[in-house]
């Protein structure tokens, strides 16, 4: 069999991903985990049927699991359906599992996902982020710099094309 090529991954690129964990949360360190999945939630989710709103990560008797993932059942499964809400296991290092737990101890930390993909060999992954949320001060100024950002850049535009036209 021949190698997929790099085009071929990219544009597979994210099954889901929580868009609303990027505008309230700063991310301080990011992970990879594996996700233990049932064959209809891997069909279903090559089929784009995933949502990470209002989900987050927790680690219970030294394991990390999924809470409020939602995939939605697969349509031809017949009568083996899965719940779209259950707890997923995720496959982490029990050393990674250790440093997250002592990070989730102190205060304003939180464990989100961001985005659920699958990597160049078809496996499911997960991208999860140790995440301090923003205050809405931190959002207004993130705001105002793209709105500048946008600004210098529409002048620039103009600029460029009153250059052009006096040559």
């Amino acid at each position: 069999m021949a190698a997929k090529s790099r085009k071929s991954k990219d544009k597979q690129g994210s099954v889901a991903v929580n868009k609303k964990a990027y505008r309230n949360f700063e991310f301080i360190e990011e992970f990879e985990a594996g996700l233990s999945l049932l064959g209809t939630e891997v069909k279903s989710l090559r089929a784009g049927q995933a949502d990470l709103d209002g989900s987050y990560a927790r680690v219970e008797n030294e394991q990390c699991w999924l809470v409020g993932a939602k995939i939605a059942p697969y349509q031809q499964a017949g009568m083996s359906f899965h719940e779209p809400t259950r707890k997923r296991k995720l496959l982490l290092h029990r050393t990674e599992i250790r440093r997250i737990k002592i990070k989730l101890e102190q205060r304003g930390f939180t464990f989100v996902p961001l985005r659920i993909y699958f990597n160049d060999r078809g496996l499911a992954k997960i991208e999860l982020a140790l995440a301090r949320g923003k205050r809405q001060y931190d959002k207004r100024k993130v705001i105002a710099e793209r709105q500048q950002k946008r600004d210098v850049d529409r002048n620039m535009k103009k600029y460029r094309r009153k250059v052009k036209r006096q040559k």
